[in-house]
C-alpha cells in the first residue's frame, strides 16, 4: 500500500512537471527532418512538400485519409456525361483564401493552364494530358490556351473535356499541382522571395524562420468547424537527435523522417506499413551507346542480381517497377544473371567483353544502400568487361540537380506514386513527361500507355502490364525493392492519421485524442498496477 501511495504522489508531481509535454493550444508539431518546402504547388516534388501542401492548399477533390479515394475539396460535387468525357465541378460558395477573396473557377482554369505552359517545365504538367488538348499545349505544338479543354463556365463551375474517358482522372486531380493558384500569384514565376502565400487550405502560414514554420487554422476555410487542430508548427532542424529527444519526451507529435528509430523508447510509435514505392536504378538514354537497348540488356544481365536484391538489405526485393496492385498481371523483369547472354548482347551492339565502351558513370545519393549497389555494379562490370566504372556521390538536395546533368550513364531513385494507379509508375518514362530524367524514348511504349488512356477495367490493366513488361526488357529501369513507409507517431493519442499505400495524411483530419497523456505515461500505470 504505502508503495502505491508513493508512486500516486511521484506521478501527480511528474503531471504537474510534464504541463509543457500536452499540445498547447492544440497544435500540431512534426518535422520533415529538414526537407526544403517550396510554397509553390507547381513546382514541388517531393513527398515532403506533398504532405505539407496539405495544410495551406485544397484542390477540387482531396484524398480520403483512410482509402484515398477522391472525396469532395474546393468543390462540392460534379457530373460526368454519359461518355465519360467530359467533368463539370460545382465549387463551393463559400470557399475562400486566406485573405478573404473568393476561390472561383476561373482560378482553378488560370492555374491548370499556367501549369501547362511550355516555359513553366512543371514536373507534374503531364499528368494533365489526358485533357482534350493539354498535351498539344504543354509540348509547344499550338499556342493557343483557348484549345485546352478546361473552361469556366461561371464563378462556381469548372469544365473540362478528356480525349477519351480516363477512368484515373479524379485520381489525379487530388494531387497538389493542381490546386488554386491565389490571383495575385498567378504571374510569379519565382516564389523564393515569399515566406508565406495566400492559398486555400486548412491552415495558412502566420510565421516562417530558418528553426521552423507556424501555421494557425483558417477560420475562413469552408469546413473550418471539422477542423481541429489550432495550428502545426513545423521543425526545420536537420538534428536527428533533437528531434528523437523531442519525441521521446511528447514535444514532437509526428516524424515522417527526421528521427533515429533505433533510439525512439516507444517502440509501437513507429508505423511500418506496405507504401506504393520503387526503389530503382535507370540509365541516362539520350546519348549513345547507352540509348542502344542491347547494350543496356547486356550490362544489365551481367550483375549478379541475388547480390543486390536480398532481403537482408531490402525489405521487399522486386524485379518489377509497379508494386503489387489487384487485378494487375504478373510481369517478368530481370530476375537474375546471366552473363553468356549478356556478353552475347554486348558483342552484338558492337562491344565484345566491353571493348570500346566509354566509362560507366553512376551517380548515387550519400545513402548506404546506393553506395552498396553501386560498388556490387562497379566490381561486376570491371571483372566481366573491358571497361572502367565511376560511382560519384552528392548530397540531398544536390544529387536530384545533378540528375539534370547529361553526364553520366545510372542515376537511382525512389518513386512514390502521386496517385494508387500503375500509370503513376509508366507515364514517368514516356517521351514528353517533365520528369522522364532517362531520356528514354520508344514508339512501342509510348503507343501502350496511349492505348491504356482509352480502356477500363481489366483490360486497362492488362495493357498498362505490356508496356512494363517492354520497359522492363529494354532495360531502362533497373526494379531494386519496394519500400515500406516508416513513420513515428503515438497512434493513441493522434486520431485521423492512417496508415496508406501512399503516405499521404491530410492535416485537415488529423486531431488529438482527448486527455492525451504523453507517449508511455499509460503503459507505465498498467504496469504499476500488476
Amino acid at each position: 500500500m504505502k508503495k502505491n501511495i508513493r508512486f500516486l504522489l511521484s506521478f501527480i508531481i511528474f503531471i504537474c512537471s510534464a504541463a509543457s509535454l500536452f499540445p498547447q493550444n492544440n497544435e500540431l508539431v512534426v518535422t520533415f527532418g529538414g526537407s526544403e518546402l517550396s510554397l509553390d504547388p507547381h513546382h514541388t516534388y517531393t513527398s515532403s512538400e506533398a504532405q505539407f501542401n496539405t495544410a495551406i492548399y485544397e484542390g477540387l477533390v482531396v484524398y480520403d485519409p483512410l482509402t484515398l479515394a477522391p472525396r469532395p475539396g474546393a468543390a462540392a460535387n460534379w457530373n460526368i456525361s454519359d461518355d465519360k468525357k467530359t467533368y463539370t465541378f460545382f465549387l463551393r460558395g463559400n470557399a475562400r483564401y486566406w485573405d478573404g477573396t473568393r476561390v472561383t473557377a476561373y482560378d482553378f482554369r488560370d492555374s491548370w493552364l499556367k501549369l501547362l505552359k511550355p516555359e513553366e517545365k512543371a514536373e507534374y504538367s503531364f499528368l494533365l494530358d489526358s485533357i482534350e488538348g493539354a498535351k498539344d499545349y504543354r509540348t509547344g505544338k499550338t499556342s493557343t490556351p483557348e484549345k485546352v479543354g478546361i473552361r469556366a463556365l461561371s464563378d462556381q463551375e469548372l469544365e473540362i473535356r478528356l480525349t477519351s474517358p480516363a477512368a484515373h482522372i479524379l485520381k489525379i486531380l487530388c494531387h497538389h499541382s493542381f490546386v488554386p493558384i491565389h490571383p495575385s500569384l498567378i504571374d510569379k514565376n519565382d516564389w523564393s522571395q515569399y515566406s508565406s502565400a495566400p492559398g486555400n487550405g486548412p491552415f495558412y502560414i502566420i510565421k516562417q524562420t530558418e528553426e521552423e514554420i507556424l501555421l494557425r487554422k483558417n477560420e475562413l476555410y469552408w469546413d473550418a468547424k471539422n477542423v481541429n487542430l489550432s495550428g502545426i508548427r513545423v521543425l526545420k532542424s536537420q538534428d536527428y537527435e533533437e528531434h528523437t529527444r523531442l519525441f521521446n519526451e511528447g514535444i514532437l507529435h509526428w516524424a515522417p523522417s527526421g528521427v533515429i528509430l533505433t533510439e525512439i523508447k516507444d517502440t509501437q510509435a513507429i508505423v511500418s506499413n506496405p507504401l506504393f514505392s520503387s526503389s530503382y536504378f535507370y540509365f541516362f538514354c539520350r546519348k549513345e551507346p547507352w540509348s542502344i537497348p542491347q547494350v543496356r540488356r547486356g550490362l544489365t544481365l551481367l550483375l549478379p542480381w541475388d547480390q543486390i536484391r536480398t532481403e537482408e538489405h531490402q525489405f521487399i526485393p522486386a524485379a518489377t517497377l509497379v508494386p503489387e496492385i489487384p487485378s494487375y498481371p504478373e510481369v517478368t523483369g530481370i530476375p537474375a544473371q546471366n552473363t553468356d547472354e549478356g556478353l552475347q548482347l554486348l558483342e552484338e551492339a558492337g562491344f565484345p567483353a566491353g571493348t570500346g565502351l566509354p566509362s560507366i558513370v553512376i551517380k548515387i545519393p550519400g545513402d548506404f544502400e546506393s553506395r552498396r549497389i553501386s560498388r556490387i555494379m562497379k566490381s561486376a562490370w570491371e571483372e566481366l568487361l573491358e571497361t572502367d566504372v565511376v560511382i560519384q556521390e552528392f548530397g540531398y538536395p544536390d544529387y536530384y540537380e545533378e540528375l539534370q546533368n547529361s553526364e553520366y550513364t545510372l542515376g537511382t531513385m525512389t518513386w512514390i506514386g502521386d496517385f494508387a494507379d500503375p500509370l503513376t509508375f509508366l507515364q514517368l518514362w514516356t517521351r514528353d513527361s517533365n520528369l522522364n530524367d532517362a531520356g528514354y524514348s520508344d514508339d512501342t511504349f509510348e503507343n501502350l500507355v496511349q492505348l491504356s488512356m482509352e480502356q477500363e477495367g481489366e483490360k486497362r490493366y492488362t495493357t498498362l502490364s505490356e508496356a512494363e513488361e517492354y520497359l522492363l526488357s529494354e532495360a531502362v529501369v533497373l526494379p531494386i525493392s519496394h519500400e515500406p513507409a516508416w513513420n513515428t507517431i503515438d497512434l493513441s493519442a493522434i486520431r485521423g492519421w492512417y496508415p496508406n499505400p501512399l503516405d499521404i495524411h491530410p492535416f485537415k483530419f488529423i486531431s488529438f485524442a482527448e486527455d492525451t497523456l504523453p507517449p508511455g505515461v499509460v503503459r507505465l500505470l498498467e504496469r504499476e498496477k500488476h
